[in-house]
């Protein structure tokens, strides 16, 4: 993490910060849908950030959230911390439901397929995410399990 994005990070892990960020992800998710994941409100001061588009376990429906992610070889890593709060983002329900989803991430769209980790492989990516200040402060606000998720490049069949 450079020390130049530590005044971000702070305020990002501040509850008043986490309830500004979550106030303005719905715009946040609307430039990313335009730009299909090139461009995002919050700028290089973040972590990298994609569009995920699952499927809506009970609607059916498309939909669309902007996360943050990190590389792990050819898979990305998401994380369900869901701002701290206590309940599951409705995206990692859609991704247990249905794990194939669409990601927009630098201009393109990719199909991917979710995998929840789980054992040691999700233990050391979770430490990935902790070793960002806000992922630690919205990991003390909950006491339920965060959901971490490997997204791989679907091939074709």
């Amino acid at each position: 993490m450079s020390p130049a994005f530590a005044p971000a990070y702070a305020f990002a892990s501040s509850g008043p910060g986490s309830r500004l960020l979550r106030a303005l992800a719905p715009l946040d998710r609307r430039i990313l849908m335009a730009t299909r994941g090139k461009y995002t409100l919050f700028g290089p001061t973040t972590l990298p950030t994609l569009l995920l588009t699952t499927i809506g376990r009970k609607s059916g429906q498309p939909r669309a959230c902007a996360l943050n992610y990190l590389r792990d070889g050819e898979r990305l890593l998401i994380l369900g911390s869901n701002w701290g709060q206590q309940h599951h983002p409705g995206w990692s329900s859609n991704l247990i439901t249905n794990p194939h989803a669409t990601v927009a991430i630098s201009g393109s769209e990719i199909d991917v397929t979710a995998c929840a980790l789980s054992g040691p492989e999700r233990e050391e990516a979770l430490q990935r995410f902790l070793s960002y200040p806000m992922y630690r402060s919205y990991r003390k606000r909950t006491d339920r399990d965060l959901r971490v998720f490997a997204l791989s490049m679907r091939r074709e069949e």
